[in-house]
């Protein structure tokens, strides 16, 4: 039998003894959490697991279960054995549903299969009108997927293709002269010019949004070189926006060789922003520090604490929040005081990530507030590529 990992067992030990043991098992979350509340925690979990608690490693972290059900958790151990950080997911766990196609192959399938169609219709259209319809809905398509930074995220393998199909549709054109000037599809042509038109106003409005709550004042770009925004925006464009604190969120990645999602199982080291410095964006002073979270295996998610490791600044207007850096990186604690452009410590993938990169926001009575840089002018949206100014001043950050 496959010995289970030390969190395990040191789990189990602890939500099968009796709470007077607890000191002893785990004394820096006792002392951290305190024995009521962490009763209350216990008995919540039990209540969901039901008696006979086993602790298992699954492939979504740390799975207790019992008779009734189970629940995730995530759990540090010492040497000794003893717990040292707990989490546990305040919800019966069920497996989740694995599609049959990975996300990445079905959306890389859809890609080509409308470019190929379009480039068929385009070059069989019997005549201008349901060419010019046929042409304004793959504009359409093409401004979305464009638009919100799909086509950026993907492989150079997939990119090519999508835009030699582009090419392709705009090359029909030469057909015009020879195709009669049938009117018999104006509703086509209508519903591709609707669809043009709506597609271009979509991705200006979410990528123009503000939240109309700005930080007090202008905060540095915490990283150095070129780096794409994964996510940011507004609500179509930014994942965090259904969370109030984090709405004004950005996530920020690399572009290396094969795009920012690279195939599922790659090494970190792969990924360009994998160790990259993580420089303080204003001063302040450290609310919460985290180091010792592991990096997640890219491409999936395991139950750990979302931040991952993380700096939270308190500037004294609001807090700037900097999460999924690397264990063992940071060279600041909780409760010093940092000034701008100090080393914080490096980009990882720990929490909720599936590849290595730095989500930034700040927020004001729990509401998320529209971030600005020194360095980097002009709106901030998912799909954009943006360099920050060289720290001696030279350069202006400016769109790529």
């Amino acid at each position: 039998m496959q010995q289970q990992p030390s969190e395990a067992r040191a789990l189990c030990r602890f939500l099968t003894a009796a709470p007077h043991e607890w000191p002893r098992l785990a004394p820096r979350v006792t002392e951290a959490v305190g024995t009521d509340a962490l009763e209350r925690i216990v008995r919540a979990t039990l209540a969901r697991t039901g008696g006979r608690v086993t602790v298992t490693d699954g492939e979504d972290g740390l799975i207790v279960s019992g008779d009734k059900g189970r629940v995730r958790a995530w759990a540090l151990a010492a040497d000794d054995g003893t717990l040292t950080a707990l989490r546990i997911e305040p919800a019966r766990y069920t497996p989740p549903r694995r599609p049959r196609l990975p996300a990445p192959v079905a959306l890389a399938a859809l890609l080509l299969l409308v470019t190929a169609w379009n480039v068929l219709t385009a070059w069989t259209a019997p005549a201008r009108t349901a060419w010019l319809g046929d042409t304004a809905t793959f504009a359409a398509f093409c401004v979305l997927v464009v638009g919100s930074g799909v086509l950026a995220q993907q492989p150079l393998a997939l990119r090519g293709p999508v835009a030699a199909g582009a090419v392709a549709v705009l090359a029909s054109a030469g057909r015009l002269p020879r195709l009669p000037a049938d009117l018999g599809d104006v509703l086509g042509l209508a519903a591709g010019a609707a669809l043009l038109a709506a597609a271009t106003w979509l991705v200006a409005a979410v990528r123009l949004h503000r939240w109309k709550t700005p930080v007090s004042q202008p905060l540095l770009f915490p990283l150095e070189g070129a780096w794409y925004i994964a996510q940011g925006g507004g609500r179509l464009l930014n994942h965090h926006a259904r969370i109030p604190e984090q709405r004004g969120a950005l996530d920020l990645v690399q572009l290396g060789r094969y795009g920012t999602r690279t195939r599922p199982g790659r090494a970190l080291a792969a990924y360009a922003a994998y160790g990259r410095p993580v420089l303080s964006p204003c001063d302040g002073t450290v609310t919460s520090a985290a180091d010792t979270v592991q990096d997640q295996r890219p491409g999936t998610i395991r139950y750990q604490p979302p931040y991952g490791n993380h700096v939270f600044l308190d500037t004294g207007r609001e807090t700037v929040k900097l999460a999924h850096l690397r264990p063992g990186s940071l060279t600041v604690a909780t409760g010093d005081t940092v000034r701008r452009g100090q080393l914080l410590g490096e980009v990882g993938n720990t929490g909720n990530t599936t590849e290595p990169h730095l989500h930034i926001h700040a927020e004001r009575d729990g509401v998320g507030l529209d971030l600005r840089f020194t360095d980097v002018p002009g709106r901030l949206y998912r799909g954009r590529r943006i360099r920050a100014r060289d720290r001696d001043g030279h350069r202006p950050g400016t769109p790529l």
